[in-house]
């Protein structure tokens, strides 16, 4: 291939096919291929933060969606790189990438999207959340259906009956109306994808309206995206007069939809993941959990009540009941024992408290007194007395 040949920005060892990524007369290639590098570099960094905040994450329902959105972003991750197979010109390879893929990945991201809304729509019907699996198994046949769609779709158009021989350029040789009609399904996800971000909009708390609020407005924006592509790609272009703006109309479609994703999306979940929710309570997956306050366990054995204990002492020194002279039957030394403290009983008198308040000292010093013989006998009358009202 001559210099001459090559456009600007291109070099003369370039195949025709990769002109749109370096031509500079024509700068949609250019913005739409730096758009979509931007946007794969973008999905590596939010997966990555969001593995990372991942332990972080309080909310075991928050948990558990978690999932659904890895699923998003590894799917508009492949959105971001089918861009380029619409920049580049068309070719067998280019093509048949282009027919099988563009359904799978939106299939992929509208199923996860539809399934996140029915999961809000039985939370709060159910008042508890459902199984987190179950609607990642969901979402998974619900891609799997269109998976199946376009390989049969593939297999047939490529494949002819007679001789089952394969032309090189086959792939590339299909209408737009048929483009159009093969992505049926993904329209029906796509509408599903809006009726379940309804419901989760009257939620009793704040914090799962929010998640429904995302999922809505991304499928109504999603919606006018693939409108206004459909009706440039069929017939828009045609009248417009510019034919050869087919490629450019479904690459800048893919690329404004995956941001669509990331932005109205995947961000504003990952910004809910660690934020503290203070208005409601957790809710464990699959699981009724009811306040700590209100758990009762009616097994456990009541201790029996203790008696009421009279504040008022009685005195056991003092009273009207005599026992009597001659006891009938045995009477056990223990039988007047009544459990109380001996000092509970015990009634000081004046002098026991004075004595009391005597230090050690002086009572060692009056029972020597009392026990010495030298002591006058007015003295000594007195202190046995004393002696005796000391406390035992």
């Amino acid at each position: 291939m001559d210099l001459t040949s090559a456009p600007k920005g291109c070099g003369s060892n370039i195949s025709s096919i990769y002109y749109n990524l370096c031509d500079l007369t024509k700068v949609w290639g250019i913005v739409v291929e730096a758009i979509a590098a931007a946007g794969v570099g973008a999905c590596f960094v939010l997966f990555i933060i969001l593995m990372a905040c991942l332990p972080l994450v309080t909310d075991t329902n928050r948990k558990g969606t978690v999932v659904l959105q890895s699923g998003i972003l590894v799917f508009t991750l492949g959105l971001f790189g089918l861009t380029f197979a619409f920049i580049v010109g068309p070719y067998s390879t280019t093509c048949a990438a282009r027919r099988f893929l563009f359904g799978v990945l939106f299939a992929g991201c509208f199923a996860c999207l539809a399934m996140h809304g029915l999961w809000l729509a039985l939370l709060q019907r159910r008042c508890r959340a459902p199984r987190s699996w179950i609607f990642c198994l969901g979402a998974l046949g619900l891609w799997l259906v269109e998976v199946i769609i376009n390989t049969e779709w593939l297999i047939i158009t490529e494949v002819r009956p007679t001789g089952g021989v394969i032309a090189p350029n086959l792939s590339c040789s299909i209408a737009n109306q048929d483009f159009v009609i093969a992505l049926i399904y993904v329209m029906v996800l796509l509408l599903a994808v809006v009726v379940m971000g309804v419901p989760p909009l009257v939620h009793k708390h704040k914090n799962w309206r929010r998640d429904g609020a995302f999922i809505l407005v991304t499928g109504l924006l999603s919606i006018a995206i693939w409108l206004a592509w459909i009706i440039m790609y069929i017939a828009g272009n045609t009248l417009a007069g510019n034919p050869s703006w087919d490629d450019p109309t479904l690459a800048i479609a893919v690329v404004s939809n995956a941001w669509v994703f990331l932005f109205l999306y995947t961000i504003p979940e990952m910004c809910l993941l660690t934020q503290q929710e203070s208005d409601k309570e957790e809710l464990h997956d699959g699981e009724h959990v009811y306040p700590a306050r209100s758990l009762v366990c009616d097994n456990i054995l009541k201790e029996p009540e203790t008696r009421h204990q009279n504040v008022y002492l009685d005195n056991k020194a003092f009273t009207m009941d005599e026992p009597p002279t001659v006891p009938t039957k045995p009477v056990s030394p223990y039988g007047a024992y009544n459990g109380m403290v001996r000092s509970c009983v015990y009634q000081p008198t004046e002098i026991a408290l004075i004595a009391k308040a005597l230090s050690k000292t002086e009572q060692e010093a009056m029972i020597s007194r009392a026990a010495s013989p030298s002591l006058s006998p007015g003295s000594s009358s007195s202190l046995p007395h004393a002696a005796n009202s000391l406390p035992s």
